[in-house]
């Protein structure tokens, strides 16, 4: 959020100002820029990350560009505490955080610029229009209600700037890839400013048969209406086509490898799935005076998913692999209202942040699936060992048909007090009214419930010197559960409370960053098979996630950037009627960790250049909810290289999974794999004009 006209700190030192940082090329691909940041719009706070009592793990847009990463699967790794999961057979995003997912039909807790974003359905997120991403570690829901207690991601949209700069990219790279991105900004006027962003590309894959196709576009607009009155518009276009690939399988026993990583399983003559999103964010802002602000935002989104999909069900001992085959009409549309009030006063000696807020939104769902299991006589199957492609395809008929829709209205408040030199206090609130209505048309029964939650959280931050902080918090969330359970009834919503308890540093002239954090979450009323009505749920289960996590990022000197991560986490069922107590959670690994590092210099003609490589490792994961069967743990490594031609035209190279190690990301069974990618090279060239 900008600055309110006052300082964030007002027991700052001389020692705490930030030391002057090369200076950021912000058009284009970032040039010398910071891994470290020193706040998040997310936390809705002036307080600096190091004052605030919550872990928060920021990807700036330098290290979104050291990576090469276009799209946001590419960074997921480099973030600790954050594991991939089912990801729709590669239709959209999807992790948990701290060992904790989100539902698992719209996925992850997601924002877009403050705004709810992962209502509907998703499009892999792509990066052309993305200033920064914010993890925020924790339970959110104080600030924006429904969400997970492991954490919420904040996507950062790039703004329009008020001194004209373009720039045009081009990639080529494995697997015939073709990319072309554009970033455009300037003043048209003293009052209005513009930024485009548009990003066309085109890729085949490691996986046979598979071709995906994506055109985003992201316009944005800047209006001065006043000294002291701004009105922004932020907006984004996206399509994505490709074919959903459910991945390889593995044997009854558990065996991975037994077919290639590259052969599917599918049938090219379902065509593509498209995934099409609709963006609008319109945000009015007034500085009422020095010490206060107000905030009122609009958002739109539409969303949709079409087409038809072949899918594996059964793997039989001699490799026949059973098939159904489904067709996608599932449409939505979310509009959201919030308004805010931010400011600073003194009361009983001590100065408070206060922040209101309220929000209101209205979702509508409309889905539809056709879904056909042929019959043991005339099944719709496939060899595994010996693929054949091209045998008639059944109908799909009838399955699915609902119209869902959901209101929300929720009242927030934040108070940050700076209660002495060396003290911060964090305190916040929020209560949520919810209504959902589940109308099925095949039946033409219509549920309906309407829970109510209440979201406090509490931080306290200890700073012993001008570099480190001590800090504790404690929080609770909530997520509606959607759907009924045998009986017809509402299940009863997801609550969860998150305990922590950490350390940060951060060095003079805030160049480097380090956060330690201890986390103990658990969640109840999760979702969970029926154990006497096969095909319905009940809400009973009691998950929790412990762990230690240790986050690093900095210009660690003059020529060397550096981002590391390492986790420790135990994710486990802590109460269930049908799973085992101590049962590990779906794609959970105990250990993660990550290492990018870039080495930046100038030639003796001086033209800069930079040279770096990352390593990820993954550790073991369970691969199916209540079996053995597991993933195996992975490391993979990449290579990246820049080379700046002269100011304006600069090259660059990634090259990721440098050993091309056979690995396997995720997987919702056995049948259901997703393999990583084999070795890819990329090539690009960006200019600026």
């Amino acid at each position: 959020m900008a600055s309110l006209g006052v300082n964030s700190s007002h027991a700052q030192t001389a020692q705490d100002a930030p030391a002057t940082l090369p200076a950021v090329e912000v058009v284009g691909r970032t040039a010398s820029g910071a891994y470290h940041a020193g706040d998040a719009a997310g936390a809705k706070t002036e307080l600096r990350l190091r004052e605030l009592p919550q872990a928060v793990r920021v990807l700036t847009r330098q290290a979104i560009d050291d990576l090469g990463a276009t799209k946001l699967d590419d960074v997921l790794d480099y973030v600790g505490g954050v594991s991939r999961q089912n990801n729709f057979g590669g239709l959209w995003d999807n992790i948990a955080v701290r060992g904790l997912a989100g539902n698992e039909n719209t996925g992850m807790a997601t924002l877009l610029n403050g705004f709810s974003s992962n209502r509907g359905f998703n499009a892999p997120r792509d990066l052309a229009g993305v200033e920064r991403i914010e993890f925020l570690k924790g339970p959110a829901a104080a600030l924006y209600g429904s969400s997970e207690p492991g954490g919420t991601l904040n996507i950062v949209s790039k703004r329009p700037l008020w001194k004209a700069g373009h720039a045009l990219e081009v990639y080529g790279g494995s697997f015939d890839l073709k990319r072309a991105a554009l970033d455009s900004t300037g003043p048209l006027s003293d009052t209005l400013a513009y930024r485009l962003n548009v990003a066309i590309e085109d890729r085949d894959s490691f996986r046979d048969h598979i071709h995906a196709r994506r055109e985003v576009v992201a316009p944005a607009f800047s209006l001065k209406l006043g000294a002291d009155t701004m009105l922004d518009y932020n907006g984004e276009l996206l399509r994505h086509r490709t074919p959903l690939d459910r991945g390889v399988v593995a044997t009854a026993d558990g065996k991975l490898g037994v077919i290639p990583r590259e052969r599917f399983l599918g049938e090219p003559a379902d065509g593509d799935v498209t995934v099409d999103n609709r963006t609008h964010q319109l945000i009015l802002s007034h500085d009422w005076s020095d010490h206060w602000r107000g905030r009122l935002g609009l958002a739109y989104r539409e969303t949709g998913i079409h087409g038809f999909s072949t899918e594996p069900t059964a793997l039989r001992t001699d490799g026949t692999l059973t098939r159904q085959r489904r067709m996608r009409d599932y449409d939505s549309d979310d509009l959201a209202l919030q308004a805010e009030l931010q400011g600073r006063l003194r009361a009983a000696g001590v100065v408070h942040e206060v922040l209101l807020g309220a929000e209101t939104f209205r979702f509508d769902m409309d889905t539809v699936m056709l879904r056909v299991n042929p019959s043991t006589a005339s099944p719709y199957a496939i060899n595994i060992y010996q693929p054949v492609y091209g045998q008639p395809q059944p109908t799909p008929a009838a399955n699915t048909d609902t119209l869902e829709h959901q209101r929300g209205t929720a009242f927030y408040a934040q108070d940050a007090i700076t209660l002495a030199p060396q003290w911060r206090l964090l305190a916040g609130v929020r209560v949520d009214s919810f209504r959902q209505s589940l109308l099925n048309r095949r039946t033409i029964v219509t549920t309906r419930q309407d829970p109510s939650a209440t979201s406090p959280r509490i931080g306290i931050s200890w700073l012993p010197t001008s570099q480190w902080t001590v800090y504790a918090s404690a929080g609770k969330s909530f997520r509606p559960n959607v759907g009924t359970d045998f009986g017809g009834q509402a299940f009863a919503p997801e609550s969860g409370r998150a305990l922590e308890l950490g350390a940060k540093w951060e060095s003079i002239g805030q160049r480097m960053g380090l956060t330690a954090a201890l986390f103990d979450i658990r969640k109840r009323n999760v979702l969970t098979a029926d154990p006497v009505n096969t095909g319905y749920s009940i809400a009973a289960g009691e998950v929790g996630s412990r762990g230690l996590e240790l986050d690093f990022t900095g210009q660690v000197s003059s020529a060397w950037r550096v981002n590391a991560s390492l986790v420790w986490n135990d994710v486990e069922v802590r109460r269930d009627t049908t799973l085992p107590t101590g049962t590990r959670l779906l794609n959970v690994p105990r250990v993660n960790g990550s290492l990018l590092a870039v080495y930046e210099s100038s030639f003796a003609n001086g033209q800069r250049y930079g040279l770096g490589g990352g390593l990820t490792h993954v550790g073991a994961r369970i691969g199916q909810t209540a079996t053995s069967f597991e993933l195996p743990a992975y490391t993979t490594a990449k290579l990246v290289g820049h080379w700046r031609i002269n100011p304006t035209l600069r090259a660059t190279l990634d090259v990721d999974n440098l050993f091309d190690t056979t690995h396997y990301t995720s997987s919702y069974s056995r049948v259901w794999v997703t393999p990583g990618a084999s070795r890819t090279m990329t090539l690009g060239l960006q200019a600026k004009f």
